[in-house]
This record gives structure tokens, C-alpha cells and sequence, in this order.
């Protein structure tokens, strides 16, 4: 699993491909490109019949150069990383932060592509691809960019467990930027991985993230309320955001109250959240912070599970 870290410090489950499934489609690729590099070669042979010997060799060069480079940089500029060997595998190229390429990074990827795949019969590109360790050629390197699955087989990524409906939004107005990104990314690891950790490693790990967040944020742990509870509520306003960037002030729909695992309706610029089914709560391990302790009684039972 690629870590990939967006601008606004979302982690991206992106796993980059591998050398046979990324030299699959470059042979696809490869074989559209002859096939129209051939029939448009006819075409011209046809059609410039009556010029020199010299116009000849030009517009055979000039067609050379347009289909089998300019090709592939059109279709990869067009289709966002997607050409036409790579959706048969299921990949796309996407930048090292994880968004959509644009054409300066086709361009370069379809240049340096020329060198180590054609020239070279993809020798270099496969040598640069076992050395790098996400499997990215020279013209990945330069460009600042990466190869990666996109049909990834279900139930391997991980689950962040969402926040309580009556604790999400209540950190909306914080400024979140003093975080970095690696304490953003330590918090959702975390939180994938809660259920597979010995109570005591998994609250007192729960305990020291949320104190690096709360210094940080200048929002302290609410009294009585499992500091899991509170990184997950920091880590679904983080998303929220971003969110609301990519989907142009789309809002994400709160997890379910009743916690039936039915989606929530948001607004129709926004994306739909699924709830979560309900976990019964376990009780936190004894002799926990009381800044960590088990939620009040008078609050709502929720899909939750803290490390217990």
C-alpha cells in the first residue's frame, strides 16, 4: 500500500503497479499504436504518392513521431492517466500527491518514453522499474509521477471507524493546518487498526496522538469522551474539508443515528457516507486517564469501538 499524502494531508490507500501488469499494458499500448501507425502509414502512401522522394521521407517521419509519441501523450492527457493498455489492467497514472496528471507530465512521460521503452526495447524501463521501490520508470521520475491499481480486490483497504453523529461538526471551526502530515497519517493508521491491537498498546497509543493533536489544534479531549473517539471525530472533520474542496462545497453526510448501515441523503453536490453497523461498545481498560475514560451514560450509544 502506497503512502501517498494529498495537500490537505488525506491519506490515499493507493497501491502502485506492479512491472508485469504495468509491461502488459505498454505491450497494449504498443499494439494500438502500430495498428493505427500502419493504417495511417497506407493512407498517406496513397495520398503522397506524387510528391518526392524527399516529401515522402518527411511526412513518414512526421507521421512516426505524431502517432506513436504524440499518441500516447494525447490519450494520456485526455483520459487523466488512462490509456488504453492501462484500463484493459486496470491502472492510471496519477501525480506523486495522488491527483489527476495534466500534460507537462504526459509530455515528459512520452519523451523520456521514447529513450527507455523504443530505443531500448524497454530494457532501461524495466531496470528502472525493479530498482525504484513503487515500481516507477525514469519517465515516472521525472515527471513526479506514479503508476497505481485501480481495481484493488474488496475488503483489503482499511476502515476508519466514523465519529458519533452527535460529536461530528463540533471541531468545524478549528484550524487544523499546524498538523502535519505525518501525525494525520499516524491517526488514521491508528484508527484502521484499532480492533488488531492489545487494549492497553491501543489506548495508551490512542492517548498520545490525541494529546500531539490537541497541542496542536489547541482543542483538548472533551471530558469523558475515549480518545479514539476524539481522533476519529478530528480525522472525519479533516475529510470533511477536503471534501468539500473536491466536490465543490458538497458537505459529508453524518453517519447515521440509528446506525443501520443505510446511506445518510446529503445535498446533491455532496458525496453519500454509508454508516457503519453497530459495534457494541467495550469498556476501556482499567486504570485509563479520566481524560480518556468511558463516554457518559446519558449519551448516545453509537457504532464506535474503542480500543478495549
Amino acid at each position: 500500500m502506497s503512502e501517498l499524502v494529498t495537500g490537505e494531508a488525506v491519506a490515499l490507500e493507493l497501491r502502485p503497479a506492479k512491472l508485469p501488469s504495468r509491461g502488459l499494458a505498454v505491450l497494449l499500448d504498443l499494439a494500438a499504436a502500430v495498428a493505427a501507425y500502419v493504417g495511417v502509414t497506407l493512407v498517406l502512401v496513397a495520398a503522397t504518392a506524387s510528391l518526392d522522394r524527399a516529401a515522402q521521407t518527411a511526412v513518414t517521419i512526421a507521421t512516426f513521431v505524431l502517432v506513436l509519441v504524440g499518441g500516447p501523450i494525447l490519450v494520456e492527457t485526455l483520459s487523466h492517466g488512462r490509456s488504453l493498455g492501462k484500463m484493459a489492467c486496470g491502472l492510471r497514472v496519477v501525480r506523486d500527491d495522488g491527483g489527476p496528471i495534466r500534460f507537462r507530465h504526459a509530455l515528459v512521460r512520452g519523451l523520456l518514453g521514447v529513450i527507455e521503452i523504443l530505443m531500448t526495447f524497454g530494457v532501461v524501463a524495466c531496470i528502472a522499474s525493479l530498482v525504484s521501490a513503487r515500481g516507477r520508470r525514469l519517465g515516472d521520475v521525472f515527471a513526479g509521477t506514479l503508476v497505481v491499481r485501480e481495481r484493488v480486490p474488496a475488503g483489503q483497504g482499511g476502515y476508519v471507524p466514523p465519529p458519533p453523529p452527535w460529536l461530528a461538526g463540533r471541531f468545524a471551526e478549528l484550524d487544523l493546518s499546524a498538523v502535519p502530515d505525518g501525525l494525520w497519517l499516524a491517526v488514521r493508521q491508528y484508527l484502521t487498526r484499532i480492533r488488531q491491537l492489545d487494549p492497553q498498546v491501543g489506548w495508551s497509543m490512542a492517548e498520545r496522538l490525541a494529546a500531539d493533536v490537541a497541542g496542536r489544534t489547541g482543542a483538548p479531549v472533551p471530558p469523558g469522551l475515549p480518545p479514539a473517539m476524539y481522533l476519529a471525530a478530528m480525522l472525519h472533520e479533516r475529510q470533511t474539508r477536503e471534501a468539500q474542496r473536491t466536490f465543490g462545497g458538497g458537505a459529508v453526510a453524518p453517519v447515521s443515528a440509528a446506525g443501520t448501515g443505510a446511506p445518510v441523503p446529503s445535498s446533491p453536490a455532496g458525496p453519500v457516507v454509508a454508516a457503519a453497523p453497530v459495534v457494541p461498545p467495550v469498556v476501556p481498560p482499567e486504570g485509563a486517564a479520566s481524560s480518556g475514560g468511558p463516554a457518559r451514560a446519558d449519551r448516545p450509544s453509537t457504532g464506535f469501538v474503542p480500543p478495549a
